[in-house]
Parts: structure tokens; sequence; C-alpha cells
């Protein structure tokens, strides 16, 4: 994309309104615009973001062996009814009526519409186990909505469910859907650390939550540090192996970590002085095992294999993916802008040409992009008749992982300055020898 041709409304100025880094910074990088309190339209820049991180949690669930569909936006109340939650709910779930005085709701969650959708179609335990999962936007009508994405009211999320014959099966859903999650995050340039949580609303005994250290989340968390030490790594893993995915999830979360609503002080109080830490963490993701809840109080029962009818156990798998941004640049920034990782940049690299209108200059850079694009990548080339540091600062606010500058006095030694956002680090080559580092980079994480 040339910048010349592309819709990037960048702020100068901090917007007043914008209480975190994260909701100041995506105002200011043209990724998003307020609509009303808690809802936004989502601008090129940052719709690109919200795609790569689809994209990733689309491949992670298809691994795991997971299948997408797509429900509706809009419920009918009755089916929550069924379930019991419909009065239970509270203020947050958005009511409604339609022209034939019918009771619906916006989408909180989806619990009772993909029970309704497997007891129409789903009637042995031949047919299991089974995950069925979306990426849908979703409402809740906050008090309060604050923070930018990080607590609005509308929000793009990603909501499993799995289905299974006995409580040890979902248990082995469970276990599979946190080793998906962290694969998830890590790819995404995050450590999110699951940590036992409340259930709210949705129920049932085990759940943990996925949370980013940083100062300005909304949950207090304690835990050991050496939690920040693990990785998941490029580790191979069978999803169906219990005993893999059992592992992990001991290994993941047998240190302390937990969040304010189940935090134990004797417990926490067991970890060694030296590593016990208290902080703020933003949630980015929940999994829930609830066991038959939903499936009796709705008769989503299967045959088993007894020939009785036998109601399924569940657990549903949350990932706010919207609010992912927010937590993203969150952790991953400094004074002049967002600096992403390179698995969720909305384009890999940046390209400056700083004397626009000079012939040599702007066939280097026709070269670059194209060389850059035959390669299966994305710059960004500001092509812009504006001073050099203007374009520079746009680069930095919002936070292309590399640059590569091109100017008149560098081309006629033949380099080119290849820049490394985080760092700030960088080295003169030739264009030929930036476009081979630039795509060896991407390839490492590919």
């Amino acid at each position: 994309m040339r910048l010349s041709r592309y819709f990037l409304p960048v702020l100068k100025e901090n917007p007043s309104e914008a209480q975190i880094v994260s909701h100041r910074l995506m105002l200011r990088a043209g990724m998003i615009k307020q609509a009303s309190a808690g809802i936004y339209s989502w601008l090129p820049l940052g719709f690109k973001v919200l795609r790569k991180l689809e994209n990733i949690i689309h491949e992670e669930q298809a691994r795991a062996g997971h299948i997408a569909i797509q429900m509706p936006i809009i419920q009918s109340a009755d089916l929550w009814r069924e379930s019991g939650r419909y009065d239970d709910y509270g203020q947050e779930m958005l009511r409604m009526k339609d022209r034939h005085d019918r009771d619906m709701l916006f989408t909180p969650t989806a619990e009772e519409l993909v029970t309704d959708i497997f007891r129409g179609h789903v009637s042995s335990y031949k047919d299991l186990p089974l995950t069925l999962y979306q990426i849908q936007w979703k409402f809740r009508d906050e008090i309060r909505p604050r923070f930018g994405v990080m607590r609005g009211r509308e929000f793009y999320m990603k909501d499993g469910y799995n289905f299974d014959l006995t409580k040890e099966d979902a248990l082995h859903a469970y276990n599979r859907h946190l080793v998906t999650y962290l694969r998830t995050y890590e790819r995404m340039g995050l450590q999110a650390i699951p940590m036992r949580a409340d259930s709210g609303p949705i129920g049932g005994d085990n759940t943990h939550e996925f949370l980013v250290l940083a100062d300005t989340g909304e949950s207090e968390v304690f835990y050991d540090s050496a939690v920040t030490d693990l990785t998941f790594g490029d580790r191979q893993i069978d999803y169906d192996s219990r005993e893999q995915c059992q592992a992990i999830l001991e290994e993941f979360t047998s240190k302390y970590a937990r969040t304010d609503e189940t935090h134990d002080e004797a417990l926490f109080n067991q970890v060694p002085e030296e590593r016990r830490r208290v902080a703020r963490g933003i949630e980015v993701g929940q999994i829930f095992y609830f066991g038959t809840k939903y499936s009796e109080a709705m008769g989503a029962t299967v045959q088993g294999p007894d020939g009785k009818p036998t109601p399924v156990h569940m657990g549903s798998h949350g990932i706010g993916v919207s609010r992912l941004i927010g937590a993203i640049i969150e952790a991953s920034h400094d004074d002049k802008g967002i600096i992403w990782p390179e698995g969720v940049t909305p384009f890999h690299c940046g390209i400056v040409n700083l004397k626009q209108g000079d012939d040599e200059a702007d066939a280097a850079c026709d070269k670059l992009y194209g060389a850059l694009t035959a390669l299966g990548l994305e710059p960004l080339y500001d092509d812009r008749n504006e001073r050099a540091g203007g374009k520079f600062a746009t680069m930095d606010l919002i936070g292309l992982p590399w640059r590569i500058t091109v100017g008149p006095r560098g081309l006629k030694n033949g380099v080119v300055e290849l820049t490394c956002r985080r760092t700030g680090e960088s080295e003169e080559l030739s264009p030929e020898a930036a476009v081979t580092k630039v795509a060896e980079i991407y390839e490492q994480i590919a």
C-alpha cells in the first residue's frame, strides 16, 4: 500500500478523552473512531490488525480440530428462559422486542444458541467429541464503558463450545483449549498467564482466565514470578493425547497465579517471598468447564453406549479479539507510539522516501516495494510529499516493526537504512540485502 492512497487519519495531539495508552495510541494512529460510548468504528489500520488476530485464532483452532461456525448476533429470549439465565443476567444484556412483540436480545455470549444447534442435529455419542466455535460481535451494556476497546460495550470475540459424553472427555477439551490459547497468545507476541478465576454468570467450577500483565489492567492479580519464565515455544502437540495436554496444563497452572476473586492468602504465603508478586492484569481470554448445566436445562442429550439418553458435558472458551489489540499495545509501546510484534503487524515493513520526486530515490523505493510484495509481504510505502521528520513520526506512531529509509545520499553509496522499531538500531545494507533480511525475519515466525 502507498500511503498517499491509504486512509490513515493520524492525530498529532493526544485525545482528551483517552485515559490509557492503548486508547490514546489507537485514536492517534487512526485505528478506531468512537461512534458512541463504548462503540467504535474500525478504520483500515485497526481493521487489518483485527483480521491478523482473527487469522491466528482460526489457524490454532483448526490445528486442534475445532470447527468454525457463525451464529447470529440477535437471539431469541426464549432460549435464555430455557436455561434460566434470562432474568439472572442483569442489565448488561441489551434486550429488545421485534415488530411481532417477541423478546429478543443482542448476544453477550452464546451458550444457549449453540446448545440449541447441537440438540437439533446430534443424537448419538458416536458423533462426539465435538467443538464448535465462532468469531463474532457481542454486546454487553457496560454501565461505564471506558479505556477504549479494553472495556467497550460492543466487542469482537472468539467463543468456542465443546460437547462431550463424560466429564473426563470434557476436561480433556478444557486442557486442549488451554494449549491452543497458549500457542495463540505467543504467536501474537504476548505472554498471557492462565490464572484461577471466578466463573461469573456463565457458571461452572473449573475456569482459568488468561491475563496480560499491565499497569492499566482492571484486575488485581497475585502470582509466583516463576510463571513468567514459562514459554510454549514451537513444541509439537498431539491434541488427541490426554497425557500431553494434561501435562501442559499442569506445567502452566501448578505455580500460584490467581485473580483477586479467587486469591487465597494462605496459599500465596507458601510461595517463596522473593517470588511473590502483586500486579494488575488485562483479561484477554477465559476457559470454562460447566458440566451439564445447559444440556440438562435445554434437553441436549445423546444416546449413550447403553442406549439411554445422556446429557452432554460442556464447556465454553473465549478470546476477546478486539480487546487483545489494546492489550498488545499496553504491553508493547514507547513514548513515540505503538510497537507491533511481527506476528500481528498491519504491514510488515515501512518504506520512507526521504526525497520524494527525486528520480533515483523514487525508482529505488518502487523497486523495494515491488521486491517485498513479490515475496508475499505487505509494505507501507510513505510516498507523500512531506518532510522527513513527519514521515518518521508517522512510522513510529503506527509501530511497524521494520523501516527501510531511502535517500539520495545513501543511494550514492549503494545502501539504504534498515531500522528496527523495537530497539531503534539501524544498519546500512544494499537494497537487495535489506529485502532479504526482512523476508528472513518473517519466515522465522511463519
